[in-house]
This record gives structure tokens, sequence and C-alpha cells, in this order.
């Protein structure tokens, strides 16, 4: 009798970490194969780093194929071009077909650019860090900036739904342009749609709102906030300040010589539109035990999964799928796919809590939301130069479980080391 097969669609945070867990999960009473776009693992919370220099891409990736070969899992990097749930079947990008009896999407996200005119760096006029590639190409439109700088504008549109990394990206410019000693120089302002500073999608987690009005009020960073971005242009960024009940507030024309813009989110283009199995933006529709409720046998993960927002707000704002959330996917998915294919039910639930470590350059924000939407049973945030430092030991020990080819879940005990419960064991 043939065995089970398992593929895993996408190979990033999620996905490379899926397909090691889910391995150990099955064993051999399955096969284990991944789909990913390319062929290399980008630790994509170092790309605010990439885009000053402060770190190079070859010190952020792993090739993956070595890695999968040697823990007994297929590989190929041709991309998906559309899935058909139906018949159990995914067609790749070079026209060849994929079959499956268990399929697990973590693509991640399309990147949403087109929706609003003139953004990011496909023929617009801002800066992104969401990609590596998007991260070099900021950092040389950075170099072309410091020979003559101007004002900074950075945030993210309506519709966005992972802020921390604009915030970081905000911070560390600010230290960057400091050590540089060009900071009098340039005018500093943070758009973006939350409801207020420190949202973060999540209404907050414990006073990241006092702290990060703080930490701009420092650095001298005005913001504006429910803020609806309606065009960009060369050197100009147009946005509405919408009210509580819709209307348009004030219309802000922001100058800027540079601007990293995070965009909207919606699914990618090989399962979008697909009648039961996304919602209108393309997201993956997930049970609680990670399941599509209309294909049972394919699983989702990580930033494809739909989540609705926390609450309504003036200007969309979306759920952010941190790591910690993300990790809990990934084992709820492994322990419900071993026991699939030993013929037991699903019964494994992800425990959606969060962790995030958002680093400024010379200090930083963390903070734990246990569960990550309210009410919480844990609601946790805390600031210091500990957050810098933790955040580097972060990224070198992901990538080294990366490279390993490791499945072992990291978040909670960081989680409990931070908040001063018990320190990490090596």
């Amino acid at each position: 009798m043939a065995k089970p097969r398992i593929v895993i669609l996408g190979a990033g945070l999620g996905g490379a970490i899926a397909a090691f867990e889910i391995k150990a999960a099955v064993g051999d009473r399955a096969d284990v194969s991944v789909v990913s776009q390319g062929d290399t693992f980008h630790f994509v919370p170092s790309n605010p780093w990439v885009a000053v220099h402060w770190r190079k891409r070859e010190a952020i990736e792993v090739k993956l194929p070595p890695v999968f070969k040697k823990k007994g899992i297929g590989f190929t990097g041709v991309g998906a071009r559309r899935l058909d749930p139906a018949h159990n079947r995914l067609e790749l990008t070079d026209g060849a077909i994929v079959d499956y009896d268990y399929l697990v999407i973590a693509t991640g996200p399309e990147l949403a650019f087109d929706e609003i005119e003139g953004l990011g760096p496909h023929g617009g006029f801002t800066q992104s860090i969401c990609h590596v590639d998007h991260a070099e190409t900021a950092a040389a439109a950075f170099d072309r900036f410091v020979e003559n700088p101007g004002p900074i504008v950075v945030g993210a549109v309506q519709g966005a739904s992972c802020f921390g990394p604009a915030y970081e990206f905000a911070m560390i410019l600010d230290t960057e342009l400091r050590r540089r000693k060009i900071r009098d120089r340039v005018p500093m302002t943070f758009v973006t749609s939350e409801p207020y500073v420190g949202h973060l999608g999540l209404d907050g987690v414990g006073d990241t709102k006092g702290m990060l009005e703080s930490e701009m009020r420092e650095r001298h960073i005005k913001w504006v906030t429910n803020a609806r971005v309606t065009s960009v242009e060369a050197g100009m960024m147009h946005a509405e300040e919408v009210a509580e009940d819709g209307s348009v507030k004030a219309t802000h024309d922001i100058p800027f010589a540079f601007s990293m813009m995070l965009p909207a989110f919606r699914g990618v283009e090989a399962v979008r539109g697909i009648e039961g199995l996304t919602n209108p933006r393309g997201f993956i529709v997930v049970d609680r035990h990670q399941r599509n409720p209309a294909f049972p046998n394919v699983l989702a993960l990580g930033v494809c999964v739909a989540i609705a927002p926390t609450g309504k707000t003036p200007v969309p704002v979306g759920v952010p799928k941190t790591g910690f959330m993300i990790e809990s996917m990934v084992t709820a998915i492994a322990h419900n796919l071993g026991d699939l294919v030993g013929g037991r039910p699903a019964t494994h639930e992800a425990t959606w809590n969060a962790i995030c470590l958002a680093d400024f350059g010379d200090g930083g924000v963390a903070f734990v939301a246990q569960p990550q939407i309210p009410p919480r049973n844990v609601n946790w945030s805390a600031s210091g130069k500990w957050v810098h430092l933790a955040k580097v030991g972060f990224e070198k020990y992901f990538l080294a479980k990366v490279k390993r080819g490791e499945s072992e879940p990291f978040y909670e005990k960081l989680a409990l080391d931070v908040m001063g419960i018990r320190k990490i064991k090596a």
C-alpha cells in the first residue's frame, strides 16, 4: 500500500519549520515534500537590518535542498501556479503536476502594492522590507538618500496586518541617521492605518501605546494615525486622516526623500478565489485544528490564514500572525497529521499566542499576548537595550535551527524567559 503523500506549499518562517516538524511526527509512515518559490530560506525579521547595511543577505540565507535531503524530505523550487483541491492536485509553474493526500499551505502573503497608486518598489515611489530583495533595493535607495538627506516617511497603509516591522524600521533609521550625524537634517513622520500608535493590529499589548508614543517623541518622530493613503507620487505621499464616523477629518500631503511603507496583504494567486478554500482576500479559511472546512485534507498556517480583525476601526487594520502564533500552528498541524496518518482524528489546536521582539537598533520593545486576540490571560510589554540583544540572539538561533533541520519549538521558551519566569536552556 502506497504511503500517504504530504505536500507543504511554502518554505518560509512557517513552511520550513513545518516540514521538519511534520517529518518528525510522521516518520516513515508518509512521504513529505516541499514546494517553494526558489530554493533559499530567508530570515524575514532581519530585513530591516539589511535595508541599512547592518546585515548582508548572505548572512540571513540558508540553501534548503541539502537540508531537506538530509532529513528525507522531497523538494522542488519552481513554485506553484494553481491549486486544484477538488482533485488533490497542485500545478507547478513549469506545468508539472504534484498529487497529494494532505496539503499544508504556508505560502505567506502576496504584497498588494498595486492597490494604491505609486506604492512599492516595483514602479512605485516607496520602499519595502517585506522581502530580502526589497530590503536590498531599500538599502541602495538609502545610500542615495544619505548623500542628499531630506524628509522620511515610514509606516503601514490601510489593510496592512504587520505593524511591528514599520516601527522597527522607523527607529532603526533614526539610530543609523544619528550614528551618521545627519539626523538633524531629516524630519521623520510615521503614517499608519492604526487607530492609535501601538495598536499593532492587536488593540495594543500591555502599554505598547504609551511606550511607542514616548519612544517616538524622544526621537522627534511625528505621526499620523487612522491614515488612509490615497496615492503616492515622487517625493509626496497623499493621505486622508479618517474620523471615528468614517468621514475625512483631515488631508495630508507629506513630502519625503525616502519612504518605506508596508503594504496590505492578500492570498497568493495560486489559491486566491477558490470557493470554500479562501475568504474574499484570498486567505485560507481554517477551523480550530488548522483544517479547511470545505477540503479537510488541506491545512494552513502562518500569514496565509484568515483571521478576523480584533474589532472595527475607522481604517481597515489586519491582525498580525507573529512567530509564536505560527509556531503553535506548526505544532498543531504536525501532531494532527501524525494522528491522521495513523488513522486517528485530528484534535490538536494552536494556542495563537503572540510574542514580538521589536528592535530599535539601540534598544527595543518586547511584548507577550496570551492569547493574541483580547481578552487575554497575559498582557505584557517591556522595553530596554536587552531587546536588541535578544533579537540578535534569536536570529542566530533560528538560522542555526534551519541549517540543522531542527523542529524544536522556541517561542514559548522565549516568552517565559523575557518575562523573567525562567531561563532558556540551550
